[in-house]
C-alpha cells in the first residue's frame, strides 16, 4: 500500500528529544527528518487515508476529523515542551521524504527566522462575546430615565413609539460603543504581546443568546502571559454590565503569525 508523509511540525533539531508516542491515526511511530538545525516532526499513513473520494467523504465527517485533530495538536503541543514550533496545518501531507527536503531547502531560512521569533512565545486567542439583547436594554434604560418624568410619563401609544425610536437610537450607539471598546481593549493586550493580529468571525448559533463580535489571536512571551491575563479580567470587570465578555484560550501553537511557505503540497 502506498504510503505518505503526514507533517505535524518543524522545530529546532538540537532542542528535540527522540519522541515517544503515535501518530495522526494513533498507531504510527513518530519521526524525524533533519535539515542543518531544523527537524521535521512527521509520521507515516496510508495515502489514500487523507487522499481521494473516500477520504473526501470522511474528511467532513467531523466525528472521523475531531480525534485525529486533537490528535494533531497534541503531538505539536510535545513537541513545545523541548523548542518552538512552526506549525503544519491539520492534512498537510508529502509524497515522499525528498518531497519533504525539497520544502525545507527551499524554506530553510525563512522557518529558522520564526522559529527564532516565537522562542518562548505561545499564542492566544481572544474572543469578544456580546449579549446584544442585554445591551439594548441597558442602553434603552438608560435613555428612558433621562426623559422628563421617566417614561411613565407617556400615554400608552406614544410611550411604545419612544420605545420604538430608542430602540433604533440604542442599535446605532451600541456599534458605536462597540467599535471603541473593542479597539480600545485590543489596543491594552497588544501591549503585552509581540505580535497581535484580527481574525475571521465564525457565524455559528449563538449560545446563551450571546454573540461573537471581535476574534483576536496575540502572540505573547510566557514572562508576560500573567499580565495579559490579568488585563482580560479587568476588560471583563469593566464591560460585563454592558453585555460584554472577553474570552480567552491557549495557549496554542502559533499558527495565527505562522508565514506561508513556498511550496507546502505534496509533490
Amino acid at each position: 500500500m502506498q504510503s505518505s508523509l503526514y507533517l505535524f511540525c518543524f522545530a529546532r533539531s538540537r532542542a528535540l528529544p527522540a519522541l515517544v508516542g503515535y501518530g495522526v491515526e494513533g498507531d504510527e511511530p513518530l519521526l524525524q527528518q533533519h535539515f542543518r538545525d531544523i527537524a521535521a516532526v512527521y509520521c507515516e499513513v496510508p495515502l489514500d487515508v487523507f487522499t481521494g473520494p473516500s477520504a473526501e467523504q470522511r474528511l467532513q465527517d467531523p466525528a472521523w476529523v475531531g480525534p485525529r485533530a486533537v490528535r494533531h495538536g497534541e503531538v505539536i503541543q510535545n513537541v513545545m515542551q523541548h523548542s518552538p514550533v512552526f506549525p503544519a496545518r491539520f492534512g498537510t501531507l508529502f509524497s515522499s521524504a525528498k518531497s519533504l527536503q525539497r520544502l525545507l531547502d527551499k524554506n530553510c531560512g525563512k522557518i529558522g527566522r520564526f522559529l527564532d521569533h516565537v522562542m518562548d512565545k505561545e499564542e492566544w486567542s481572544v474572543k469578544c462575546t456580546l449579549s446584544r439583547a442585554h445591551a439594548r436594554e441597558r442602553l434603552v434604560s438608560e435613555k428612558l430615565s433621562k426623559q422628563s418624568g421617566g417614561p411613565s410619563s407617556f400615554p400608552a401609544g406614544l410611550r411604545y413609539l419612544k420605545e420604538r425610536q430608542l430602540y433604533g437610537e440604542a442599535d446605532k450607539e451600541l456599534s458605536r460603543r462597540l467599535k471603541v471598546v473593542c479597539h480600545a481593549v485590543a489596543g491594552e493586550l497588544a501591549v503585552h504581546s509581540t505580535n497581535s493580529l484580527s481574525r475571521d468571525i465564525v457565524r455559528l448559533s449563538e449560545t446563551g443568546g450571546k454573540e461573537v463580535v471581535a476574534n483576536w489571536a496575540f502572540l505573547v512571551h510566557r514572562g508576560t502571559i500573567a499580565r495579559f491575563q490579568t488585563r482580560i479580567e479587568q476588560a471583563n470587570m469593566d464591560h460585563n454590565d454592558d453585555g460584554l465578555f472577553f474570552q480567552v484560550s491557549g495557549p496554542w501553537p502559533p499558527y495565527s503569525f505562522s508565514p506561508p511557505l513556498k511550496t507546502g503540497k505534496a509533490t
